[in-house]
């Protein structure tokens, strides 16, 4: 099996399982009692804390564990806006978000808001000035997503975040997918909030954190006792926090080594290869783009059927498969690619512990199956 699907998620690092396992029966305790074994897990999610504050170059009490990205973006449709609807109740996303951040943009919908959604240019990228167009009287939040999910196409983020800045606008990132493969500082980007998913950091699933920064209104989503200072509620899951905090720290260095240039090139080999073998075009700015991602059409065909001829390899295609019917990218129709070529596309995303040998492998397999077809 050869997994090439590392945005969908990653596997656990070797050093976070070992990190982790002392959290489930030595250090057990529950971080809110007084006595040592409680103290001891609180200080574990403190020290978590700092390391994943300290890989965006925040400070920890800007950070907010979660249950993952998703919950983070609920957090920032939720509980900010809610907190910012005397103020107004208009807000920018676009067209080629997450689901975790259009469905509860559109719930907020119902409580009186409205949204604009900014559409693409071709190369899947949302151009500052666009966005400033569409800010209006009102406006409160703009939450751009930091590197798409599908084609890898990383956004304009500083630009666009001076822009609200300067209009007094509060500024959200979706940055699951970027986070760990290039490096992120939320000073230099300029964003108010930032979503952070942990199964994308070669962290367990079920973990995540919401960087705020100081100032930033806000009204919990989870109510109860008073973990994570009064923003969520709930005792804290002190094993897989500790598990984000070393997957950072891990991350960290990879990216200090510049491992994510290795990872380039074998994206690089991998579209290269398949240019020289087959028929394929490629969805997406090629150098404003996730080092680990390619999006590649291959003419003529179905996603899905091409993933179902090579079962040995893992990727995704572009939309969901259901009942054997073949989806299209609403992120590809957004970009304005014709419906018969966007349904030929799959996502190859590599990771840390990707191969040449598997790059190889993955190339003969999708050539000589697809040769008859």
């Amino acid at each position: 099996m050869i997994y090439l699907d590392y945005n969908a998620t990653t596997p656990v690092f070797p050093e976070v399982k070992e990190a982790i396992l002392p959290y489930f029966n030595e250090v057990f305790g529950n971080p809110s009692c007084i006595y040592s074994l409680g103290k001891e897990a609180k200080e574990a999610i403190e020290k978590a804390r700092e390391q994943v504050a300290h890989f965006i170059h925040a400070s920890p009490e800007e950070i907010i564990f979660t249950s993952g990205g998703t919950e983070s973006n609920n957090t920032v449709f939720k509980g900010v806006l809610w907190a910012l609807r005397e103020k107004g109740r208009h807000v920018i996303t676009t067209q080629i978000e997450h689901p975790s951040v259009v469905n509860p943009a559109m719930f907020m919908t119902e409580l009186g808001f409205k949204i604009s959604f900014v559409p693409p240019d071709t190369e899947g990228i949302v151009r500052a000035e666009e966005v400033e167009k569409a800010i209006k009287k009102g406006t409160v939040l703009i939450s751009i997503i930091h590197a798409n999910n599908e084609t890898g196409v990383i956004q304009p983020i500083e630009d666009i975040a001076k822009i609200a800045r300067e209009k007094g606008i509060f500024f959200h990132t979706d940055a699951a997918q970027s986070l760990g493969k290039i490096p992120v500082d939320v000073e230099r980007l300029g964003v108010d909030l930032l979503t952070i998913a942990g199964h994308k950091l070669y962290a367990p699933k079920g973990i995540g954190a919401l960087y705020m920064r100081k100032g930033t209104p806000f009204t919990p989503l989870i109510h109860g006792s008073g973990q994570e200072n009064n923003h969520r509620a709930g005792t804290e899951n002190v094993a897989f926090i500790v598990a984000l905090g070393k997957a950072c720290d891990l991350l960290k260095e990879k990216l200090e080594k510049k491992e994510n240039l290795r990872l380039a090139k074998l994206r690089d080999k991998l579209w290269q290869s398949l240019c020289e073998k087959l028929e394929v075009v490629r969805f997406g700015h090629s150098k404003h783009c996730l080092p680990n991602t390619v999006f590649v059409g291959f003419k003529g065909l179905n996603g899905w059927e091409v993933l179902k001829k090579v079962p040995e390899i893992c990727a995704s295609t572009g939309a969901a498969c259901q009942s054997g019917k073949a989806g299209i990218s609403n992120i590809l129709l957004a970009m304005g690619v014709a419906p018969s070529v966007a349904k030929g596309a799959v996502r190859f995303s590599l990771g840390y512990p990707t191969t040449e040998k598997e790059i190889d492998e993955a190339v003969n397999l999708i050539t000589e199956r697809l040769k008859s077809v």
